[in-house]
């Protein structure tokens, strides 16, 4: 199984098949897909555990609030707890900055609040 393969299937582990399913298939899925899930995810050298306290961070210091909540969701797949993720957006406004951190924190809790209603 090549690199989209696998990609394949730990994007839909890790984001969930009804994420996936909903996502309209382009040539840049693809290479989401392919080059991110592929060949980044399936390295061996983090646990996706690990990969999600990254991801969370980035996406808080970059203010990416729209990929935030589905992280979210994602890193509560991956074992986060929700005081884990609480404490990951606590650390990045102390160096991203108290204005990405405070507006994560509400997409945060959105995103809490839908993962327990599936």
């Amino acid at each position: 199984m090549g690199s989209g393969g696998r990609g394949e299937a730990v994007r839909r582990e890790v984001l969930g098949d009804a994420h996936v399913d909903a996502v309209e298939p382009s040539a840049f899925q693809s290479y989401i897909t392919e080059a991110v899930w592929g060949a980044i995810w399936t390295r061996p050298g983090l646990d996706r555990r690990t990969r999600s306290f990254i991801t969370l961070a980035i996406l808080v210091a970059l203010k990416c609030h729209d990929e935030l909540g589905l992280h979210v969701r994602a890193a509560l797949r991956n074992g986060l707890t929700e005081e884990e993720i609480n404490e990951v957006v606590l650390h990045a406004g102390a160096y991203a900055g108290v204005p990405a951190a405070n507006s994560a924190v509400r997409v945060v809790r959105e995103a809490v609040r839908s993962s327990r209603a599936e």
